[in-house]
């Protein structure tokens, strides 16, 4: 089985050296490097070309959102994993935004980092359980107070296939190819189902879905 190749970068050494420590266990995983702020995160991942980057949102130099959309630029293969204390939803559109593919909160982190990494690396993307479980509380918040209902359930069964390859990260060309139908007809799609759901871009799809589960987190 070959190796994920893991960057690992936080401002703080110990959180680095427990999250080494937790994936060096797994022998499919290989660190093959560190960086203590985000410009060296940048410059590390451009060099390195890993599969995975974990990279904490508060770092000196370059912050973790903005490092992400270089790294995305640099290395457009590298998916990064978003390191954070935050749990709000205005943090994790902004990594969505940048580029991140999952969302690890750092209490958590030890715990969950393998499958995390697993996830990413694998194509999927990961959120820590309890992200999922503030985004729903706050969405059915907002609908109550609102008297609003949820509008997932005007989907189409196609409209729902597509919002979950959406958000697992694919382009609607893959989506087209995994569903066997046409590319025109996955943008109409995915316009009418942003359109139901009052959805904007990528990003709010991607939380849209791990608000409801509907992704793997």
């Amino acid at each position: 089985m070959p190796e994920t190749r893991v960057l690992l970068a936080d401002d703080h050494s110990i959180v680095r050296r427990g999250l080494r420590s937790a994936l060096e266990d797994d022998p499919s995983f290989q660190i093959v490097g560190e960086a203590a702020n985000g410009r060296e995160a940048v410059q590390l991942a451009e060099l390195l070309l890993p599969d995975v980057a974990i990279v904490d949102i508060a770092m000196p130099q370059l912050n973790g959102i903005d490092a992400t959309a270089l790294i995305q630029k640099a290395s457009p293969q590298t998916r990064v994993l978003m390191l954070s204390v935050h749990s709000d939803e205005t943090y994790i559109l902004r990594a969505l935004t940048a580029g991140a593919r999952g969302y690890l909160l750092k209490d958590s982190a030890e715990n969950e980092v393998v499958a995390a990494v697993r996830a990413l690396a694998q194509g999927h993307s990961y959120f820590s359980p309890a992200i999922a479980k503030t985004l729903l509380d706050e969405h059915v918040r907002y609908l109550r107070n609102r008297g609003l209902e949820d509008s997932y359930d005007l989907l189409t069964d196609r409209e729902k296939e597509v919002l979950q390859l959406l958000a697992e990260g694919r382009s609607n060309k893959e989506v087209a190819a995994v569903l066997g139908i046409g590319v025109s007809t996955i943008e109409t799609h995915r316009m009418n189902l942003m359109q139901k759901l009052n959805l904007h871009s990528t990003a709010e799809i991607v939380l849209y879905a791990v608000r409801k589960r509907i992704i793997n987190h």
